[in-house]
C-alpha cells in the first residue's frame, strides 16, 4: 500500500475551497447536496484507513485474538512505520468512534425530550408555545413540527410570521436536519471537514430562505423577517434542539435575499472558477475513495496470504 494509505486523512483538505465558493456561488440546495456527499464520502474513506492501520497496529500486540501470520514481516511492510502509524490509529478510531456514537446519542436524546414536551399542545404541524423567550426551529420525525413562541411572534409582522413559517417548513420538507446530522458525523470522523460542516449549516440555511421567498413570493419580507428574529432572538437562552442548530451568518443571508435569486443550475462549468473547485473536491473525493478502497483489497489479499488457511 505504501505512502497512499494515509492519503485519506488528509485528501479533506482539498474540499476546503469548494466549501467556501460553494456556498457563495452555487444555488443552496445543490451547495448543501454536494458539500454533504463530499463530506460524508471522504469521512467514510479516512475512517476506512483508520481500520486498515488499526489491523496492523492490533496483530503487533502480544495476547491479540488476530491469527499469528499477521503479525508477519510481510504484513507490516505494506504500511510505513507500522508500528507507530499502527499503534496510533487504534486509539484515533476509538476517538472517531466514541465521538461519532455521542453525537448519535445526544441528537436522539434531545429530539426525543422535545417531541415528549410538545406532546400534549394542540396542532399536528405547528406548536405555538406561550414563551417569553422569542425563539423557532423545526422538530423533524414522521411529518415534522414548527415550534415557536408568542415573544417571537409579537415582534414579526404578518407577512413576517408567514415567510418565517415558510422557512422552518422548508427544512421540514427538504430533510435538512439529515444533512446537518450527516455533516456533523463527518467533522466527527476528521476534523479536516470542519469547514465542509459549518458550509452545511449555512447553505441548508440558505436553502430555506429560497424556499421561503419563493413561497412567500417577496424577497425583502423574508429578509426582513430573518433579521428581526435574529435580534429578537440575541442573548436568549434556545431550547435544547434549536441550540444544536446554529442560523448561519445572518447578515450574509440577509444581503443574498436582497440580491437577485439564484441560478438553480444543478452542477456549474468546468470552464469557471467555481466549476474548477467543485470538479477539484470530487476528484478529491474520487481518489481518497480508490485510494482507501485500494488499500483495503490490498491489505486485504496480504492477510489473506499470510493466514495460512
Amino acid at each position: 500500500m505504501g505512502v497512499f494509505v494515509f492519503l485519506p486523512l488528509v485528501l479533506p483538505l482539498s474540499a476546503w475551497p469548494v466549501a467556501r465558493l460553494a456556498e457563495v456561488h452555487l444555488h443552496p440546495r445543490t451547495a448543501t447536496r454536494l458539500l454533504t456527499a463530499v463530506a460524508v464520502v471522504m469521512a467514510v474513506c479516512s475512517t476506512l484507513c483508520l481500520a486498515l492501520l488499526m489491523v496492523v497496529g492490533t496483530a503487533q500486540l502480544p495476547g491479540n485474538p488476530l491469527p499469528d501470520g499477521w503479525s508477519d514481516p510481510e504484513v507490516r511492510a505494506a504500511v510505513p512505520h507500522d508500528e507507530v502509524a499502527g499503534r496510533a490509529a487504534i486509539p484515533a478510531l476509538a476517538v472517531v468512534a466514541t465521538a461519532c456514537a455521542r453525537t448519535l446519542w445526544r441528537h436522539h436524546r434531545v429530539t426525543r425530550r422535545a417531541r415528549r414536551a410538545l406532546a400534549g399542545l394542540p396542532g399536528p404541524t405547528v406548536a405555538v408555545l406561550p414563551d417569553s423567550a422569542p425563539y423557532a426551529y423545526a422538530l423533524p420525525g414522521g411529518r415534522g413540527r414548527v415550534v415557536v413562541t408568542t415573544a417571537l411572534l409579537a415582534g414579526l409582522a404578518p407577512a413576517e410570521r408567514r415567510a418565517l413559517f415558510a422557512h422552518e417548513r422548508s427544512h421540514l420538507g427538504a430533510r435538512h436536519h439529515r444533512h446537518l446530522l450527516a455533516a456533523q458525523l463527518a467533522a466527527r470522523a476528521n476534523p479536516f471537514l470542519r469547514p465542509l460542516r459549518t458550509a452545511v449549516v449555512y447553505t441548508a440555511e440558505r436553502w430555506a430562505d429560497e424556499e421561503a421567498a419563493r413561497t412567500v413570493g417577496d424577497r425583502p419580507t423574508v429578509a426582513r423577517a430573518i433579521g428581526k428574529a435574529a435580534l429578537l432572538s440575541r442573548g436568549t437562552p434556545a431550547p435544547t434542539l434549536a441550540a444544536l442548530a446554529t442560523t448561519g451568518s445572518v447578515p450574509r443571508r440577509v444581503a443574498a435575499l436582497l440580491a437577485p435569486a439564484p441560478l438553480a443550475r444543478s452542477w456549474p462549468s468546468a470552464f469557471t472558477s467555481v466549476g474548477l473547485a467543485v470538479w477539484g473536491a470530487a476528484v478529491g473525493a474520487l481518489v481518497s475513495a480508490m485510494s482507501s478502497a485500494n488499500s483495503a483489497v490490498t491489505l486485504f489479499v496480504i492477510l489473506h496470504a499470510a493466514t495460512r488457511l
